[in-house]
C-alpha cells in the first residue's frame, strides 16, 4: 500500500477498470490522481514523497546508498534509518 501515496507529477489515463464501466460511457477513460499498485511510476513517485519528507525532517540521504538516511542529534549520537520496501 505504500505506492498508493506517490503524487503524480504527469497527466496519466487508464481505461475504466473491467467490471468498473459506466454504462454508456464505456469508451471513457479515467484520470489518476494519485499513484495506482502497478503503475510503472509508482515506486519512484513513491520514494520521492519519502525523500521530499525525511529531507524536511532534518535527515540526510547517504552517498552511497540512497535507501540510508542519518541525522546527527545535538548528543553526538545518529539515528541511521534504512528504507527497504518489497513491492512483491
Amino acid at each position: 500500500t505504500a505506492f498508493l501515496h506517490g503524487d503524480l507529477q504527469k497527466e496519466i489515463y487508464m481505461q475504466q477498470p473491467q467490471g468498473y464501466e459506466v454504462k454508456g460511457k464505456e469508451n471513457l477513460v479515467c484520470r489518476l490522481k494519485k499513484s495506482l499498485y502497478g503503475l510503472k511510476q509508482a515506486p519512484r513517485q513513491w520514494y520521492l514523497k519519502f525523500d521530499r519528507f525525511m529531507t524536511e525532517q532534518g535527515y540526510s540521504r547517504c552517498h552511497s546508498d540512497h535507501c540510508v538516511y542519518f541525522k546527527k542529534l545535538e548528543n553526538g549520537s545518529f539515528i541511521i534509518l534504512l528504507l527497504y520496501v518489497d513491492d512483491m
